[in-house]
């Protein structure tokens, strides 16, 4: 008897692509198939995103295109907080489910396309099913956040923090690595607030007691000699403690944390933590103890009320902070949002000014940093070889959002290998190298 087929779809974060796996992990272990195409699948499963609109507007096209093209859709993901705005758009959805619903999804599937029975053998290997390449998996850690930014509706959608339980993390590290994964990422909604919830519980791992915290994970994390790459840091004062665990190898010398503003009134209006002058002390303290930390960062421009001052005061602090890489999005009401309501929107014909010339500046400002490196020697980590070479990430980069480094004639290199390199040249982006 043929397997059931189940088609999926994963839009939007690393967040939501973890929930894929772990939903696709759950239907493969009960005997179902996951098909490449809708003609070929019994139903399809869309994971959404609706955190911006351009992402539900995104979301709704995917779903409309599984219609079309299968007729049976569930869905899932964070748009499935706003059935009505689902529903109202495509009223054909057989069910509807939220953000990290693993067992209602897999509860939907059995009702319109009912379990197989008796698999005989595991279809699933220990890692579990992963969407991403075999040299690199994302950790989640935690769902949902406690923070009540004005821009954002996450904690509506996921809810407030919940954190894992830390030997469930370290082991599911540990199967990663085991299974030949070099790099992990390590994401949430608030990796550095991870634990809280729980008020930092201990718990076993490999007979010592390890606290349910940011810092004590990255420590355990760090010994499993792989690749470690921490996203969505907020700037709190125990980020400090990570930083030696960088200068020392233990884990990648990186952070990624969304700043999202430098003006102290729009920093208030967002309702971010931090100010800006207590984040540039902090830059100059974490480069004087890890000179090779790269710092990544995102940033709103055109927040409602913001002046052509405080866009300029934004500006200043690229300037001095001297950040790698840093992003930026046009300020984009989103239904539901506090931030709707606050007076003196932004038009938008300046918003667009305003994230054309913050985009130039970081580009200055990320080609001359990149220009440093031309002449020194990291370890890069190979995604792919062509037939020029090879294309991989140095330490300083992650995949999808960062740059890329490419080797020529590095054909013999595999996927997945660490090699050390030389930087010969370099762009606003990326670089390339020889090997040494």
């Amino acid at each position: 008897m043929k397997a059931p087929q189940v088609g999926f779809v994963s839009l939007g974060c690393p967040k939501a692509l973890v929930d894929s796996e772990r939903i696709i992990t759950k239907l493969r272990s009960e005997g179902y198939e996951i098909s490449a195409n809708y003609d070929d699948a019994d139903l399809v499963v869309v994971n959404t995103c609706g955190f911006i609109d351009s992402a539900v507007d995104e979301s709704l096209e995917s779903i409309g295109e599984a219609i079309a093209k299968n007729g049976k859709v569930i869905v899932t993901g964070c748009l499935g907080s706003r059935d009505n705005t689902i529903r109202e758009k495509h009223p054909q959805v057989l069910e509807i489910t939220g953000a990290h619903a693993l067992e209602e999804v897999v509860g939907a599937v059995h009702k319109h396309l009912p379990q197989p029975h008796d698999p005989f053998i595991s279809l699933v290997p220990p890692e579990g099913i992963k969407l991403t390449p075999r040299h690199y998996a994302y950790l989640k850690i935690s769902e949902g956040c406690n923070h009540r930014c004005t821009f954002c509706i996450i904690p509506s959608m996921r809810g407030d923090l919940v954190s894992r339980p830390v030997n469930q993390v370290i082991a599911e590290a540990k199967r990663l690595a085991d299974a030949g994964v070099k790099e992990i990422l390590v994401i949430s909604q608030d990796t550095s607030a991870y634990g809280v919830d729980l008020k930092y519980a201990e718990y076993e791992w490999q007979g010592e007691k390890v606290a349910t915290r940011f810092t004590a994970m990255a420590k355990a994390l760090g010994e499993l000699g792989i690749w470690v790459r921490m996203h969505y840091v907020y700037p709190y004062p125990h980020v400090d403690d990570v930083i030696p665990l960088m200068a020392e190898g233990k884990i990648l010398p990186y952070l990624d944390i969304p700043f999202q503003h430098a003006s102290p009134r729009i920093l208030k209006l967002m309702k971010r933590p931090a100010s800006s002058q207590n984040n540039l002390e902090r830059i100059q303290a974490w480069r004087a103890i890890c000179p090779e930390i790269t710092l990544r960062s995102t940033f709103i421009v055109g927040f409602p009320g913001e002046t052509e001052a405080e866009f300029e005061e934004l500006l200043d602090f690229l300037d001095q902070a001297q950040l790698d890489k840093a992003g930026a999005f046009k300020y984009s009401p989103v239904d539901g949002a506090v931030a709707n309501q606050l007076p003196d929107p932004v038009p938008e014909e300046i918003k667009e000014q305003r994230l054309a010339r913050f985009m130039a500046k970081q580009a200055e400002i990320s080609a001359y940093r990149l220009q440093q490196k031309v002449g020194k020697r990291d370890f890069v980590i190979i995604d792919e070889v062509v037939e020029e070479g090879a294309v991989g990430r140095s330490r300083a980069d992650a995949p999808e959002i960062d740059g890329q480094v490419f080797i020529d004639h590095a054909t013999h290199l595999k996927v997945g290998d660490i090699v050390e390199v030389e930087f010969e040249e370099a762009d606003e982006h990326d670089l390339w190298a020889r090997l040494v």
